[in-house]
């Protein structure tokens, strides 16, 4: 396969994202002592700084693989929310369709001590969008959609996805056949029937098919499962340090990871679903889609805090460390 023909081809293509937009704030710092007033580590903060979450994430990889994003969601009339759409447009994501309501921006902090994870607190509104911002979301989606070449659904339970969302996408994509990839969450999995490609983890997986993963047999039968309850074209587990998994219809292909070290999984499976959608919208094939996007992955876990992937990390990883497929039928 030639990878740097279809690498070549990512600046032509233009990605949709949809779904929920997060800001995700790094608290960095040193530990010393413990707390003398509770059982718990004293941080001493040295810095600060935001990194962009959820479908911001999705959409950052896709401008740093070199393609074009435009990105639909939900965003506060807050300072957090400020922040985030001022980083989607610096990073050159298109944010026409990010919608500012009166509900909070969603926002992850995470504290991080000597590269480890301390701890981590949430400020969110996961209460389902009200009818007028669904409105203008999908109207959005049926102005835009034309103009792409695929569509990511990024599904992140923070209120923005639904079955009658998904519903509008995939009605708007069939007449041009526009390529729909969407990572799920546990619960929405039914949303998701007859798009292209759904990119659940290995947890995910399991609690959906009802078949927990424990060896190679019991993935087959999940990934096999979740194929045939989706209607899926193809289902890509991620499974962490053992790579991916490729499910067809006539087809089963394993890819083990190419990542030396694993520091830091937050966002990996952001990386996964746009660097195969990119790939796909390039003219590879799903497997050869799947083999770049566990590349991508390699690299992202290998960096702490949420971290996108660049073309040219992707073209060196492709050159020096291609995995082998091992094919079941």
């Amino acid at each position: 396969m030639n990878y740097s023909k279809i690498l070549n081809e990512f600046k032509k293509q233009k990605i949709l994202i949809i779904g929920d937009i997060i800001l995700d704030r790094y608290i960095w710092g040193k530990v010393s002592r413990i707390s003398p007033e509770a059982p718990v580590p004293v941080v001493e903060v040295t810095d600060e700084n935001y990194l962009l979450g959820g479908a911001s994430n999705v959409a950052n990889n896709i401008v740093s693989l070199g393609g074009q994003a435009s990105i639909i969601g939900v965003a506060g009339n807050d300072r957090a929310g400020e922040i985030l759409i001022k980083m989607l447009e610096e990073k050159g994501v298109k944010c026409g369709g990010v919608i500012c309501s009166s509900r909070s921006t969603t926002v992850k902090t995470r504290v991080i001590a000597h590269n480890q994870q301390v701890v981590r607190f949430d400020r969110e509104d996961n209460n389902q969008v009200d009818g007028k911002v669904f409105k203008a979301i999908t109207d959005f989606i049926r102005h835009e959609l034309p103009g792409h070449y695929a569509v990511i659904i990024s599904d992140y339970k923070k209120g923005i996805v639904s079955s009658e969302l998904v519903r509008e996408v995939i009605r708007n994509s069939k007449p041009t056949n526009i390529f729909v990839a969407a990572d799920p969450k546990v619960g929405h999995f039914h949303y998701y029937k007859n798009v292209s490609l759904i990119t659940p983890n290995t947890n995910e997986a399991s609690i959906a098919s009802g078949i927990e993963i424990k060896d190679e047999k019991s993935l087959i039968n999940a990934g096999k499962t979740l194929l045939k309850r989706t209607s899926c074209e193809a289902v890509l587990i991620t499974r962490g340090e053992h790579g991916i998994s490729l499910f067809r219809k006539d087809e089963v292909v394993h890819i083990p990871t190419v990542a030396r070290n694993v520091y830091d999984v937050t966002g990996a499976g952001d990386t996964v679903i746009a660097a195969f959608t990119i790939a796909y919208a390039s003219g590879a094939d799903m497997r050869d889609a799947a083999v770049i996007a566990n590349h991508a992955a390699g690299i992202v876990v290998a960096q702490v805090g949420t971290a996108v992937v660049t073309q040219e990390q992707l073209r060196r990883s492709l050159c020096l460390n291609r995995g082998k497929l091992i094919q079941v039928r």
